[in-house]
């Protein structure tokens, strides 16, 4: 079977607010350090993806607004709405089709400039629930009271990620909120949506982010060392909240579970060295590591508490800061891979973790996390 790898990263620092940024701009900035880090120039890459939405980015077509910017004039151009890590799997189909060799990947997201309460209502069915007021917070803030009451995850586990995570950010000049904060200042913060506290919640952010994936038969010729695609899949649940049991993520299971079969990955917990994952808010970094089964059912909020999944630990998680330290909506899956390919080159700078061959990178989409994406990254083919 052909392979495909990332061979080229490029990430604006995550802010609260780009004023003096347009989507282009943040686009031409991400896609510029993306081909200077691979060696490349826009004239070797074969097609590109942008990744985005009309909601997030208040008009229609919103991919265009950085077509020019991410170099797709006379090129093959598609615009996936989403998370990057979705992005990057159509890009990297292309790349597997026999039709391009390299495939620029963006995403963007300027959150200063939206209503994030208004764009996640509109995301609920618009007969039964959208009228109910619902939003994203709201949404896991249910599903977090699901989780906790099924495993018996304590508030004071939850905040543990918060504490990690922003501390994380210190070592990723890239991160937008570094936080030096202690379980009880988690506790104390204020109440958003029972149980989330305002620091269980990621912040507003502005970001954009790409990735350059190549075919096998070209990754050797640029620069960088290819982080191969090891494996990869994604998967959906039913839409209305009502028909999932919110306490569990059955897509995320069955995503992880193709993913590591696809890697010949036969135990997760021994066999990955480094994870990034979807930290929209605390209790999910708990929730998405049991299904995924980096951690026992009903375990990891134990395991955080031992610090299993520091960065010193057996399996550091989010050793970048995560979202919870910068949350660019759409890029955001994309700043997951190019923090889990730093790590697995060797050059993640002060947030680099002692062993790195294999890593996952986790992306959702969807309401109380409907959908997910896993891709395993790795040194070898």
């Amino acid at each position: 079977m052909d392979r495909a790898a990332i061979i080229g990263i490029g990430m604006t620092k995550i802010e609260k607010r780009k004023i003096g940024q347009t989507f282009a701009d943040m686009a031409w900035e991400a896609v510029n350090k993306a081909l200077d880090d691979a060696g490349m120039t826009i004239d070797d890459i074969d097609n590109v993806v942008t990744t985005s939405s009309d909601f997030w980015d208040g008009r229609t077509i919103s991919c265009m607004a950085v077509g020019d910017a991410s170099g797709a004039a006379h090129k093959n151009i598609s615009c996936v709405e989403g998370d990057g890590t979705y992005g990057a799997f159509y890009g990297m189909m292309r790349v597997l089709s026999g039709s391009y060799k390299t495939t620029l990947v963006t995403g963007h997201t300027k959150g200063s400039e939206s209503v994030s309460s208004l764009i996640t209502n509109a995301a609920f069915d618009p007969i039964y629930e959208r009228s109910l007021g619902m939003d994203m917070v709201t949404a896991c803030a249910m599903q977090a009271r699901s989780y906790m009451h099924r495993t018996k995850t304590t508030a004071q586990q939850t905040a543990l990620v918060s504490v990690k995570n922003h501390g994380n950010a210190f070592k990723n000049p890239l991160s937008q909120l570094p936080l030096q904060i202690t379980v009880e200042d988690v506790l104390k913060s204020e109440l958003i949506a029972d149980p989330l506290r305002k620091l269980d919640c990621s912040p507003v952010s502005d970001g954009c982010a790409a990735i350059i994936i190549a075919h096998e038969s070209v990754a050797a010729k640029f620069k960088q060392q290819p982080v191969w695609v090891k494996g990869v899949s994604f998967c959906a649940d039913n839409f209305f909240f009502g028909d999932r049991d919110l306490s569990r993520v059955r897509s995320l299971a069955e995503a992880a579970k193709k993913a590591y079969a696809m890697a010949g990955i036969q135990n997760p917990k021994k066999e990955i060295d480094v994870a990034e994952l979807y930290d929209a808010f605390t209790y999910q970094e708990l929730m998405w590591l049991e299904e995924m089964g980096l951690a026992d059912d009903a375990t990891a909020g134990k395991l955080l508490e031992k610090g299993e999944f520091n960065i010193d630990g057996p399996l550091p998680v989010n050793a970048s800061g995560g979202l919870l330290s910068g949350h660019p909506v759409i890029a955001a899956g994309l700043y997951s891979m190019g923090a889990v390919v730093r790590q697995i080159r060797g050059d993640a700078g002060g947030f680099q973790v002692k062993k790195a061959k294999t890593g996952l990178v986790q992306g959702v989409n969807g309401l109380g996390g409907q959908s997910h994406c896993v891709f395993i990254l790795g040194k070898d083919k």
